[in-house]
Parts: structure tokens; sequence; C-alpha cells
């Protein structure tokens, strides 16, 4: 397609519709499950397909143990109901730039959470700053890879290995990325996937946790699944619960008061289809952000964000300076030209000004100027593979010269 402007600017018809996220669940994976449910009896509940992906995303991302799970919410909840047990009650230091379900199961678990500030070049957290808020009652460091970048530096692995405090990675909306050529999910003590729709890939709802715990590995699959022992996959494990509980039958011991967030075999048919195209269609991606921020005026526009390492589903798009008119410009023109965006970047913004922790922290909101600038000038937008590169650019015309 050619984009032919009209004093400078492309017109709406030009661009059409520019959704979060387009085909990501294609025909031909809508077929594999016709394929699947048509053959005889299928099972649909968790089974042989949940296996296979789990093995699957295990060797693409390199760690030894993967847990599949109805979304990456749930794959939050049972990391830190996992930590909790192993651990015991304390402080988690959590971004204030994430999804809300990293902070709320940090509070379901009956931790204390404890904030810190963005880098801007990253929008992951301030590392600086986790380290200064480390005590004797830090638990863990959950962290959070934001729109496909990485939220690591050899500073804080350091400071945590020195320390002996555990990393949780949440790369929910990072799939594939890298730090020091490895990717993220494979350098803290667990990492959590979500396959929701809009994602690099999706199951259509879906998440994963994964770790190289063999313990940890077996805790999660018994928190999976109402605490049930018989979802280990050690014998040792189960023969020691049926050896101390004699009076229970050892189908239904249950070792922890947990919860069921199994996923089905549909949701596992889809996902080990889509990640045979996962690093292709990422390729893809990396191409497109740097088109994107490369034609940004960087005048008006943060475009040095750190990019090496990253993969995102997103084009991040931050004002370089705070300006409500230029901000609301480019609103109403992203609107006029049907592009679909989320003010705030992820989570949408500051979660410190959500009710949910307005009521718990009333005033703390007030201390994170970096991520209240992203909350007020920043906003993402879709990317996909099928994105064409005159497209790219002429939205980048486009927001070069807001209306």
């Amino acid at each position: 397609m050619k984009n032919e402007q009209r004093g400078g600017v492309v017109a709406p018809m030009e661009l059409g519709d520019w959704p979060l996220m387009r085909n990501n669940i294609p025909r031909e994976d809508l077929d594999a499950v016709i394929r699947f449910l048509s053959d005889g009896d299928p099972i649909l509940t968790q089974s042989s397909h949940v296996r296979a992906f789990e093995r699957e995303w295990s060797q693409w991302l390199g760690v030894k143990y993967s847990v599949f799970v109805n979304s990456g919410s749930s794959a939050n909840l049972i990391t830190l109901a996992a930590l909790k047990e192993r651990l015991g009650p304390g402080e988690v230091i959590v971004p204030t730039l994430t999804w809300v379900s990293d902070i709320a199961a940090v509070l379901q678990n009956g931790f204390d959470p404890v904030f810190v500030d963005i880098n801007p070049r990253t929008l992951g957290m301030e590392t600086g700053q986790v380290v200064a808020r480390i005590t004797p009652r830090t638990r863990a460091v959950f962290l959070t890879h934001v729109l496909g970048y990485n939220g690591l530096d050899d500073f804080l692995l350091q400071e945590l290995s020195q320390r002996s405090i555990p990393l949780i990675e949440d790369v929910c909306e990072s799939h594939g990325a890298t730090f020091a050529g490895r990717k993220l999910g494979t350098f803290g003590l667990a990492s959590n996937f979500s396959f929701y729709y809009a994602h690099h890939m999706s199951t259509i709802e879906g998440g994963m946790v994964c770790t190289n715990d063999p313990d940890l590995s077996e805790m999660l699959r018994m928190f999976r699944s109402h605490g049930m022992v018989r979802e280990s996959q050690s014998e040792s494990l189960r023969a020691r619960y049926k050896t101390a509980w004699p009076d229970l039958n050892p189908d239904f011991i249950f070792a922890f008061p947990a919860y069921n967030v199994r996923s089905t075999e549909i949701n596992a048919v889809i996902g080990r289809r889509q990640l045979q195209r996962l690093d292709e269609r990422n390729r893809i991606r990396r191409r497109n952000l740097d088109c994107f921020l490369d034609h940004l005026d960087s005048r008006l526009y943060v475009t040095d964000f750190e990019r090496e390492g990253s993969c995102n589903y997103a084009f991040t798009l931050v004002l370089r300076e705070p300006n409500a008119e230029l901000w609301g410009r480019i609103e109403k023109t992203l609107r006029a030209h049907r592009i679909e965006f989320r003010r705030g970047a992820s989570g949408g913004g500051n979660q410190l000004r959500q009710p949910f922790l307005r009521r718990l922290f009333p005033e703390e909101y007030k201390n994170y100027p970096k991520v209240d600038h992203v909350h007020f000038y920043g906003c993402y937008i879709g990317n996909y593979p099928e994105l064409e590169t005159d497209k790219i650019e002429g939205l980048c015309r486009l927001l070069n010269c807001p209306a």
C-alpha cells in the first residue's frame, strides 16, 4: 500500500482500522482444534496436549519445568502462593507500572507490597530503588518486563544473588525478549507468561509458570489443581504423603488450600501450533518497533527506549515533556483515524492511582513522578506482523503533526 499525503498528514482511509491485535489466532489454528474435536472421543480437560505444550514451551524458553494454567493472572497467583508457602509472610517489591494481577497476587497472598518508580528507557523498575528498598522482611522482587522491554541489569541480578533474594519475572508482555543473549524468564526463581489474545502468541486465555527448581515445580502443579498431591509428577513426593496420611484416599490428599486454575486440551492445541510460529513473528515485531521509533520525531516523543533484546507486541508512545494540550491533540488524532490505543501503557499507568490501592495507600501515588509521566502522557498502540512498513511510517507522520 502506498501512502498519499494531504498537507503532510496521512488521510484516515489510508491507515484504516488499527486494532491492538489482529489475526492472532488464524484459521489454520481453529481448523486444528476442529480436527482434534473430531478425532473420536477426545479428552478435553488437562491431559496429553497440556503436557506436550509444557515440554515444548520449556524447551523453547530454556527452563526445566513449565506449568500451564488458565491465565497469566493465575500464573501470578499460584507463584506467589507457592512463595508464601515456602518463605512465609513479608514484603514483596513490586512495580508501579504493571498489570493489576501482579500486585493483586501479592495482596491476595498476604504479602506487603513495596513500590518503586520506573526506568523511563525500559518502563521497568528503577533497579537502584529496588536495591535500596530491600529489608530483612523482603521475600522477593516481582519484576515486570513491560511491553516487550527487558527490565533486568547486572547490578540488580548481582545484588539479589548476594542477598539471596528470589526474583520473580513477569514476562506476560515480553515473550522472546532477552538480556545478555538469554531469554527473559530464565533468570529468576520463577517466571510467568500470559497467552491472552493480544499478546505475542495466544491460547485464547492461558498462562505458564516456569522454573528450574524441581520442588517449586511440584508445588505449583499442586497449587494449580486444588492442592491435590496426585497432581505432582514426583513419585517420591506422592509416596511420602501417602505414608504420612494413611487414613486418606491417596487420590484425594490436599496438601494446600489451593485453587483450580487448570487449562484445557483445546487451549494447549492452539498453543502448540502458535509456538511454532513465535520466533518468526517476533522477528517481524522487532523490525516494526525499530521502524516506528526511527520515524517518530524525537523532539516530541521518547525514542531512546532500550531496544537491545526487546520484543514488543505494542508500540510505546510517550511524550518527551509534559504537555497536556499536545497529548489531547494526539488522543483526538488517534481516535479520528480509528487507531486503538491504551493510555498509560501497561495496566493503565500508575497502579497506585487505582481504587484498590488508594484504599490501602491513600497518598503513596504522589511519590513516583516517572511513572506518573507515562500515566498522563503515554500510551501503546498495537504491533503485529501483518503491519506494512509504509503504514507504520504513515502513522509516524500523523503523530509528528497531530491535528
